[in-house]
C-alpha cells in the first residue's frame, strides 16, 4: 500500500460524484464525440467536463499501471479496479450512445473505491476543468455542435446509492428567450428549470423537464431570496485579466478595448458581464473575452475557442422581464465605480505610501471626470459600516487628499512624473 501512495499523492480537494449526462458529436478538427460529465467536488462547486472514450481508456489504463495490486495485475482476486472495454478502432453514434450506461457504472465506482485511488492526483487531475470544457470548439456557427442527453432515469440511477446526492438549484425564468443554436434551450416566462452548470461567462447549462441546454444566466432568478446573493461586492483592488477578444461597446455603461489589453475587474457579475477598470475609466465588459494572465500559448488557444461565440444578454437589456423579487441591491452606476475605484485607490496610497494603480490624474480644468469637479459636498463618500469611529472619519477626512510636496513627489514618483516637475519648477513663479 506504501508503494501504491508514492507515485499518486493524496489531495485536499477530491471529487465526490461523477454524472453522466449524455454526449456530443463534434465535427471540429475531426468528427468525434464527447461525453458529457457533471463532476461534483468536495468543496460543493459542480463543473461540467467533456471527455472522449479514448481518453478515458487512456486514463483507466494508466491507473491500473499505478496501482498493479488493486487492479488484479498480480492476484486476481485482489482487484478493485472496475473493468473498462478498450475502444473501437472507429466509434459510430450507436456504439457511443450503448456505452453510456457502462461508462456511468464505471465512474462511480471509480468514485466509491478506497481514498488513495479515488482521492489520488491521478484522478483528480482528470476530472478537473480545462480551457476547453469552458469554451468547447465551434468555429463553424452554421453547423454547431449536437448534443444528446441521457434519460433522467439513467442520470439518476445510482442517486440512492451515494452519501450525498447532487440536489441541482432551481430558478425561474423571467422572460421568454428563443435559442439561436442547438446547443442553447427555448424558456418561458415562470417557467422553473434545474440549473447543471453555472459558467462565469453568463450561460448556465439549465435543465427543463426532459430538455437541456444553455440559457442567459440574466435571464434567471433564484426561488428562495430576494435577491441574487451569489453576486459578490465590488472589488476596487481589482484583478488583473488580459482581453483575448476585441469589444465594442453597445451601451453607454459599456467600455471598448481591443484585443491584448491589460485590465483589472473590479466586479464579477452573475450575468458575465463585468465591472473592468482600464486607467481612470470603468465599463461592463463580456468576461467570456477575459483571460486570467497567463502564457501566451493558453491565450492563443482560448482565442481559438471563441470563434462563432457571443456574449449573453444583458439584464438590463430584456423586456418584459417579470421578476417576483424587488432586488434590495441597487446596481451601481458606471460614475459611482469610477469614483469608488478612485477613492479606495487614493486611501491605499496614503495607508502605504505609494500612489493608487488608477492612473495618471487628469488636469481638473481639462477633464469633467475630475475629483475636484465632483466634489459637491462632504457627503460625497464611499458609505461605510455603521460604527461610530467611521462615523466621525466620514464627517473629518477631505474628499481629495493634500496635494504631496515637490520634494515627496520626486522621492516616489515615476521618470514622467519627475520629468514634468522638473521641467515646472524651471519656469520663472510670479509669486516669487
Amino acid at each position: 500500500l506504501g508503494g501504491a501512495l508514492a507515485p499518486c499523492l493524496m489531495e485536499q480537494l477530491y471529487v465526490r460524484h461523477v454524472e453522466l449526462l449524455g454526449f456530443e458529436k463534434r465535427d471540429f478538427p475531426s468528427q468525434h464525440y464527447v461525453y458529457m460529465l457533471m463532476v461534483k467536488w468536495s468543496d460543493l462547486s459542480e463543473k461540467l467536463i467533456y471527455r472522449t472514450y479514448p481518453e478515458i481508456h487512456t486514463f483507466h489504463k494508466s491507473l491500473k499501471e499505478m496501482f498493479p495490486i488493486e487492479s488484479g495485475q498480480i492476484e486476481k482476486k485482489d482487484r478493485i479496479i472496475p473493468s473498462l472495454p478498450a475502444p473501437r478502432w472507429v466509434d459510430t453514434q450507436k456504439s457511443t450512445e450503448t456505452r453510456q450506461t457502462t461508462l456511468n457504472d464505471y465512474c462511480q465506482s471509480l468514485i466509491n473505491l478506497p481514498p488513495h485511488i479515488s482521492r489520488c492526483k491521478h484522478l483528480t487531475s482528470f476530472f478537473k476543468v480545462r480551457p476547453e470544457d469552458e469554451n468547447p470548439p465551434a468555429p463553424n456557427t452554421v453547423r454547431r455542435n449536437e448534443t444528446f442527453v441521457v434519460s433522467r432515469e439513467l442520470a439518476r440511477g445510482v442517486a440512492s446509492e451515494i452519501s450525498s446526492p447532487i440536489i441541482l438549484d432551481t430558478y425561474r425564468v423571467i422572460a421568454d428567450f428563443a435559442k439561436t443554436s442547438k446547443n442553447e434551450l427555448n424558456v418561458h416566462t415562470d417557467d422553473l428549470v434545474e440549473i447543471v452548470e453555472k459558467n462565469q461567462n453568463g450561460w448556465w447549462f439549465c435543465q427543463c423537464e426532459s430538455k437541456r441546454g444553455w440559457v442567459p444566466a440574466s435571464y434567471l432568478e433564484p426561488l428562495d431570496k430576494p435577491e441574487e446573493g451569489e453576486d459578490a461586492e465590488p472589488n476596487y483592488e481589482g484583478e488583473m485579466y488580459i482581453t483575448i477578444r476585441a469589444y465594442m461597446a453597445e451601451q453607454e455603461d459599456e467600455i471598448s478595448l481591443e484585443m491584448g489589453e491589460t485590465i483589472d475587474v473590479i466586479h464579477k457579475l452573475l450575468d458575465g458581464w463585468w465591472v473592468v477598470r482600464k486607467g481612470e475609466e470603468t465599463g461592463y465588459f463580456p468576461s467570456m473575452f477575459l483571460q486570467k494572465g497567463g502564457k501566451r500559448e493558453k491565450n492563443d488557444t482560448e482565442r481559438k475557442n471563441l470563434q462563432g461565440q457571443k456574449p449573453p444578454p444583458r439584464r438590463s437589456t430584456i423586456r418584459n422581464a417579470k421578476s417576483i423579487h424587488s432586488r434590495s441591491r441597487q446596481s451601481l452606476s458606471q460614475d459611482a465605480y469610477r469614483r469608488n475605484s478612485r477613492r479606495y485607490l487614493q486611501e491605499k496610497g496614503r495607508r502605504t505610501g505609494t500612489p493608487g494603480r488608477a492612473g495618471p490624474h487628469r488636469n481638473s480644468r481639462n477633464s469633467a471626470k475630475s475629483p475636484l469637479r465632483e466634489r459637491k459636498n462632504e457627503e460625497n463618500i464611499p458609505e461605510m459600516s455603521g460604527s461610530s469611529s467611521e462615523s466621525e472619519l466620514k464627517k473629518d477626512a477631505p474628499v481629495i487628499p493634500p496635494r504631496p510636496s515637490p520634494e515627496l513627489i520626486l522621492e516616489r514618483c515615476t521618470d514622467n512624473t519627475r520629468k514634468k516637475v522638473s521641467i515646472h519648477k524651471s519656469r520663472p513663479s510670479s509669486d516669487s
